[in-house]
């Protein structure tokens, strides 16, 4: 019975860190640059992700441009839009595995080793799936950092580090932990195959005629 509140705690945990993923996959906050106005009263803030460019202005006008060609983007968010793509099918998998072998459902049921190996499986696949996030969010952070601190980077060409790059970080904190608690909520196989003997004796032990010593 606890392992099975685990299992629950595990994929709820895990499946909130892939929500996470998605949106930062979809919000264009990768890169936030200060733009320059029309008007000196006017400031225009420049967003730059993996599906499109937005530019905001003080006036809460937005206005995006999506991205019509994945060789016109940097490196970084080239591979960001490669990783995150995995990163959401492998959460879906991930999902789907881990779900038909948790103890609450009833696919297999009574074949306890090879539910508890979907749910290690698909707990494994959260952990892949958030390294698939950490990948890309550090590799266009550093790039970030890298470009503010270089001189021969003009001034208008410097970003800052955007809100999905911080959602990307949380999303594989979570999907971390998720994954790891679906890992950790199946007992080992020496205690199951304890389990299994003991109750074995137990049951031949009430069977007239047999003599068990324990």
């Amino acid at each position: 019975m606890v392992s099975a509140c685990f299992q629950v705690v595990g994929f709820i945990t895990a499946t909130v860190g892939w929500f996470m993923a998605c949106v930062a996959m979809a919000i264009p906050q990768w890169k936030i640059r200060n733009l320059a106005g029309s008007t000196i009263l006017t400031v225009e803030e420049g967003w730059e992700g993996i599906w499109m460019s937005c530019i905001n202005d003080s006036g809460g006008l937005l206005s995006c441009d999506i991205h019509d060609s994945l060789l016109a983007l940097p490196s970084d968010l080239q591979a960001a839009r490669a990783l995150m793509c995995l990163a959401v099918a492998l959460g879906i998998l991930a999902m789907v595995v881990s779900s038909a072998g948790m103890k609450c459902t009833k696919f297999a049921r009574g074949e306890e080793r090879f539910k508890a190996s979907l749910t290690v499986t698909g707990g494994a696949l959260f952990i892949l799936a958030g390294t698939c996030v950490l990948i890309p969010v550090s590799w266009t952070a550093g790039n970030i950092v890298a470009d503010f601190y270089n001189p021969l980077v003009p001034i208008s060409m410097k970003a800052d580090l955007g809100d999905a790059l911080f959602l990307g970080w949380g999303s594989t904190c979570v999907l971390a932990l998720g994954g790891t608690i679906l890992c950790c909520s199946c007992p080992a196989n020496s205690e199951r195959t304890k389990g299994s003997m003991r109750n074995r004796a137990l049951y031949q032990s009430t069977v007239p005629g047999n003599r068990i010593n324990l």
